[in-house]
């Protein structure tokens, strides 16, 4: 079956218009292999991982540039060991204009490794503003997080809107990765419900093996293997196939209402997949 002949209207229109992807600082090679399939300003997030160095992050951000692309890189707060680091990340994307959008997180760290013990400690700053940026995004967790209660991810939410308003930035949302539409459409009414119109990007698994999507859900808390199986229609017997989010973006097309969810945009997590994620996404798009 081809998906790119069975998608709905619905999801080849409004929801895979403007999507965004994410990379490594490691991935620009395979940016480079999946350019002529990615639409020429398509927002492409750069992670903030513990085994990437500043000078890796930053030409990763410059890469995604040349290439005709948003660079959309990320700040880690727990990973941050001082003001200083964060202040020379800021002043190094300022100067490749790359900085103008960022994606602010709280990061894997248990234990922060400097001043920033979340995201919002990073907003509040006001560094972001200070050296040029304009857009930022924070995370929004459907499904809750494994370390992090319910009702602190929700004041989290409000407060980090707030201090960026207060700062004249624009502001957004990026999910974490599901793979249940149920819990990320009742998510984003909640946040409508309770005035909160920004933007959201639903967090999309890319096509990946079924292991590593096992894997990857088990690590952030985003459903069981069985029911991961149910959804994505893969047997926990063999994991050996690999598995796409045609489905899910189906059903995510089929309950989508405008009216209701606002605005709502597809982020690809491509588990280093990034140019198999690229093709998928050229086959399922008109």
């Amino acid at each position: 079956m081809n998906p790119a002949t069975t998608a709905p209207v619905a999801v080849r229109a409004p929801l895979l218009e403007d999507f965004s992807l994410e990379m490594t600082a490691k991935d620009g090679p395979r940016l480079e292999e999946a350019r002529a399939l990615v639409p020429a300003g398509t927002r492409v997030n750069v992670t903030f991982l513990g085994n990437e160095d500043l000078e890796l992050r930053l030409a990763a951000a410059r890469t995604v540039k040349r290439l005709g692309f948003v660079p959309v890189p990320h700040v880690s707060a727990r990973r941050l060991e001082s003001r200083e680091e964060l202040e020379k990340l800021l002043a190094g994307l300022r100067a490749d204009g790359t900085g103008d959008h960022l994606l602010v997180v709280g990061g894997d760290p248990a234990t922060p490794h400097g001043p920033y013990e979340d995201a919002l400690a990073v907003l509040r700053t006001g560094l972001l503003a200070e050296y040029g940026v304009r857009h930022v995004e924070v995370a929004g967790y459907p499904e809750g997080h494994p370390a992090i209660e319910e009702r602190t991810l929700w004041s989290a939410l409000a407060d980090k809107r707030a201090a960026l308003t207060g700062q004249g930035l624009t502001t957004g949302v990026i999910t974490q990765f599901g793979f249940d539409v149920d819990p990320v459409l009742a998510w984003i009414e909640r946040i409508r419900e309770q005035g909160v119109l920004i933007p959201v990007r639903v967090g999309v698994p890319g096509p990946a093996g079924a292991r590593r999507l096992v894997a990857y859900a088990a690590r952030f808390g985003v459903g069981t293997s069985a029911s991961i199986a149910r959804k994505y229609g893969f047997s926990l017997t063999n994991l050996m196939g690999t598995a796409g989010p045609d489905r899910f973006l189906h059903a995510l097309a089929e309950r989508y209402d405008a009216g209701l969810h606002g605005d709502v945009k597809v982020h690809f997590y491509t588990f280093g997949g990034l140019r198999a994620t690229s093709e998928w996404i050229a086959a399922f798009r008109p």
